[in-house]
């Protein structure tokens, strides 16, 4: 279900009501289980929306890590522990493998060895298949290395893997957060309600206002950049860093707003990421579920840094590359996650991985650094190819020009957007204890807050309901 859409409006409501009422007629000692009932269902019914086959995808994904799991916690031979997490990694992965991966291997293939006429498979891609996977993924190794039992509730892990706010693109979440959640009773809070709606109506205002109107002016550059300036080339280079922020913090924003509504607690996946003073720094703060992820099952497996420098450099390496491969079979995603790879090698080879001070003249030269070197990355994410990213690249730096036109409107709705969003940031990364209007003690300022969000979604905002960039991972 897509939050920014006229279905969700109208939708959304029936199911708040269905699950917070319906558990009612039935004795407490139930409730809890026909809620996961109701959740479950609809969770697959709204996958299903998108297209009904891949449900199958969906359930065979989640069934062969549930019965792996509960194989590895029952199994004593080390040895035997080790072939049947492994089997079920390769089960789990196999999917994601053959419907993102496939085409790209052999089209790379066909490149290397000459076959470049090879037909390659074209299929679409089930939405949400690398979050899904990931998450399972994620469970079966906490299993096998101990830090929680594995599931015995089919119905409780199902739901763990398909809820339905976080299905599409995120957060990932750990089993040891999300499952005791669903395992336990959960009755409607007001004050949970409250927090919901107020992260609800932000997220809206990231995506609709500012990502949604941003893309207007970077799509017409960036799919006709052969004819446009320099100077046009780096403002929607600059505009896209806004544009992915808004659109993918914006879901997760609303993601953690509809789980706070059904009284779940979904983890953060961002934190003011454009405030970091180091690469390092962002990646502690951007798609903070995937960085945990890559950290907890890839990093830290490799070694992390309880090794030789040269080998900690190497774990960096092959974390970013599965971070770039994760995000597409392109090798502009690949270039991405090395880049960022690398940035973090030469941070911790010359200590600037962190930064102790808080004087604005050391953190300000180090936040402009960090965004710029996070923005002409986000240029080789953008692009189709690394033959047009590097064009772009080029002519920003050899042809000056005319920024291309657009409506002033336009202009001064994506600026302004802008502006607010780094102010709120700016304000939360430095005033920390000190409530921001939508959280004034003052109801009357609240409540303006809101009105005023609310407008500039109806008179603002782009309600076509803009797919969100992240479901395409």
């Amino acid at each position: 279900m897509i939050f920014n859409s006229f279905h969700f409006l109208w939708l959304f409501p029936l199911i708040f009501m269905g699950y917070h009422f319906l558990p009612l007629s039935v004795g407490k000692e139930m409730r809890t289980k026909v809620s996961n009932i109701l959740l479950l269902l609809i969770s697959y019914a709204l996958y299903a929306q998108h297209a009904p086959v891949f449900t199958l995808v969906l359930l065979g994904v989640s069934l062969v890590t549930y019965a792996a799991a509960l194989l590895i916690e029952r199994c004593e031979a080390y040895g035997r522990m080790r072939y049947l997490v492994g089997t079920g990694v390769v089960l789990a992965l196999l999917p994601l493998l053959v419907f993102k991966y496939a085409a790209f291997v052999q089209q790379t293939v066909g490149v290397i060895f000459g076959g470049g006429n090879l037909v390659s498979p074209s299929w679409a891609i089930p939405l949400g298949i690398s979050f899904f996977t990931f998450q399972s993924v994620g469970y079966l190794f906490d299993v096998y290395y101990q830090r929680i039992k594995a599931e015995h509730g089919l119905l409780n892990y199902l739901l763990f893997v398909a809820f339905f706010p976080q299905i599409l693109s995120g957060p990932i979440s750990k089993a040891a957060d999300l499952l005791p959640q669903i395992k336990a009773p959960r009755t409607f809070s007001h004050e949970k309600a409250v927090q919901g709606m107020r992260w609800l109506l932000w997220g809206m205002f990231l995506k609709v206002v500012m990502a949604d109107r941003l893309d207007l002016y970077v799509d017409k550059v960036f799919d006709n950049w052969e004819y446009c300036s320099g100077s046009s080339c780096l403002l929607a280079s600059v505009l896209y860093t806004f544009q992915i922020y808004g659109d993918f913090a914006g879901y997760s924003l609303m993601a953690m707003g509809v789980g706070r509504l059904m009284g779940f607690d979904l983890v953060q996946n961002f934190r003011q990421p454009y405030l970091s003073t180091s690469i390092t720094d962002f990646w502690r703060r951007w798609h903070i579920s995937l960085s945990t992820w890559l950290k907890d099952y890839v990093y830290i497996p490799l070694g992390g840094s309880r090794c030789t420098r040269i080998r900690c450099y190497w774990n960096i390496f092959l974390t970013f590359l599965v971070s770039g491969i994760w995000h597409g079979a392109n090798w502009t995603f690949i270039v991405w996650g090395i880049m960022h790879g690398v940035f973090q090698i030469i941070e911790k080879a010359l200590g600037m991985q962190r930064c102790e001070s808080r004087r604005p003249w050391v953190l300000i030269p180090r936040i402009l650094l960090t965004f710029t070197l996070v923005n002409f990355a986000w240029l080789v994410f953008r692009m189709p190819s690394i033959g047009e990213a590097w064009g772009v690249m080029e002519k920003i730096f050899t042809d000056t020009g005319d920024l291309l036109s657009s409506s002033k409107k336009d202009m001064l709705f994506s600026v302004a957007s802008i502006a607010a969003v780094v102010l709120t940031d700016v304000w939360t990364e430095y005033r920390a204890g000190h409530p921001i209007l939508m959280y004034s003690p003052r109801r009357i300022v609240r409540w303006v807050t809101y009105l005023l969000i609310t407008l500039s979604l109806v008179l603002c905002g782009v309600l076509d309901s803009g797919q969100f960039i992240y479901v395409n991972f």
